[in-house]
């Protein structure tokens, strides 16, 4: 790499990392803890790219974008946060940020990005934009797992597109928050957003009345495969006579649409039209990093409406991170609501919660599975699914090592387990050297327990 980085982070480790790793890499760096040193190095025309964290001591770094592109037209800002919601990753696209990367980020990742950065040119158009209207930062669409945060920057790549938008999941998993989120944030979102369901396309006038009434903003229809096929029709009559005011059409499902359509569930002209771009949800029970974080988030939104200050206890939090969760966050919304007002003491308790929830559910299988799935089948639905989520991009480089991650940090951790911690023994039974698990151990940082062994 050849140019001059600005960093701009109140974490001097952060900082020190940075400086050495692009140094290394034959860029200039200035580094600093202060926006106004950041934005005085800008006006002087420093840097060829910017890297900056959103939340300093003296600022957002988020509402210093506008300022930095009109100061200096093109110049890259990368964004980095810890604040790893929806949200973020929506505001630093709508302030045109050059890229955006939740903490804790993957150091030859903000390498790879800082490098395309410095080596494009980018044309920014200079005409000037409506204001943004305020809106709520309330969405609980919260997580800062890797398959979330795929999802947020898919969300906010394809948020004022014009492409057909279809959204799958299971129920509960926040599929038509997503669609008002992303119509609440885009260029239509002055338009009319509006939710159809089979009983507005009965008769024959019903597409007619429905584009009168959405008048080119977003129309969502919800649970697309369960339309009667005689609805179907008259949706894809609707989609081809829209004309130059159309709507953005988005849906929703629960349903496998490929299995669908090939099942005769679905017309496949209306598939080919609406699946313009995908986006999948995931099941809670696939993010288990993200559950405490949802649950905290929905304790505070539960204070601000009034309910007493509460914090669950380390065992509580166990609890929800081991539970199924079949009705996905809408179910964990409701259980912590619930225990935010019938909760004894401030802090939640391990009982309260076990009361609340009741026994472990028997959770289905993901979208597309099935009980008798091979582990193979299942690694293919899991890979399939991640690449998707990235629509028309490629994932970040590094996956093959990433999924063997995924995969030996469970493999070996359940091995452990299995022989009572007994590094020796779980060597034997994974097949390995002993020196060669130790290291993994360290490397993966896995908590090695001894206790009696299981014969």
């Amino acid at each position: 790499m050849d140019g001059t980085v600005l960093v701009a982070d109140d974490d001097r480790t952060i900082r020190t990392v940075l400086t050495q790793a692009l140094t290394r890499a034959g860029c200039k760096v200035h580094a600093t803890s202060s926006l106004t040193t950041l934005m005085r190095w800008v006006g002087e025309g420093k840097g060829d790219v910017v890297i900056s964290d959103v939340v300093m001591p003296d600022g957002n770094g988020l509402e210093m974008l506008p300022k930095i592109a009109e100061d200096r037209p093109g110049l890259p800002v990368i964004v980095i946060s810890a604040q790893n919601t929806i949200m973020t990753a929506i505001k630093a696209a709508e302030a045109e940020a050059y890229d955006y990367l939740p903490k804790p980020f993957d150091l030859p990742e903000l390498m790879k990005r800082t490098a395309k950065a410095l080596s494009e040119k980018r044309n920014v158009a200079t005409a000037s934009k409506p204001a943004v209207q305020e809106r709520p930062d309330e969405l609980p669409l919260v997580g800062r797992t890797e398959v979330m945060q795929a999802l947020y920057r898919l969300i906010a790549r394809v948020m004022n597109t014009d492409l057909p938008l279809m959204i799958t999941g299971e129920s509960g998993t926040g599929k038509s928050l997503i669609a008002r989120a992303i119509h609440d944030f885009s260029d239509r979102r002055v338009l009319p957003f509006v939710a159809i369901t089979a009983s507005d396309l009965v008769d024959l006038e019903g597409p007619a009345k429905l584009l009168s009434r959405v008048r080119g903003g977003t129309l969502l229809i919800d649970e697309i495969a369960d339309l009667p096929d005689e609805v179907q029709a008259r949706l894809v009559q609707m989609m081809d006579a829209a004309g130059d005011h159309s709507p953005r059409f988005m849906a929703t499902s629960q349903t496998d649409l490929q299995s669908a359509m090939d099942e005769g569930q679905l017309r496949q002209d209306l598939y080919y039209r609406i699946c313009g771009t995908a986006l999948h949800v995931p099941a809670l029970r696939e993010r288990v990093e993200d559950i405490v974080l949802l649950a905290e988030h929905f304790l505070v939104r539960a204070e601000n409406d009034g309910a007493p200050h509460r914090r669950l206890s380390e065992e509580a939090r166990e609890l929800l991170r081991i539970y199924g969760w079949p009705g996905n966050v809408r179910q964990l919304e409701n259980i912590i609501r619930r225990l935010a007002l019938t909760a004894r003491g401030e802090e939640i308790v391990k009982a309260e919660v076990a009361a609340v929830l009741g026994p472990q559910p028997d959770v289905a299988p993901a979208l597309g599975g099935s009980a008798n799935e091979k582990l193979s089948e299942s690694v293919a639905r899991h890979l399939q699914r991640y690449f998707d989520l990235h629509g028309d991009m490629l994932p970040p480089a590094g996956l093959y090592q990433r999924i063997l991650r995924e995969v030996e940090t469970p493999l070996i951790e359940i091995a452990l387990t299995a022989t009572g911690g007994n590094q020796a023994k779980c060597a034997d039974l994974l097949g390995i050297n002993r020196n060669t698990l130790r290291k993994k151990i360290v490397d993966l940082d896995i908590e090695v327990t001894r206790r009696r062994k299981l014969m």
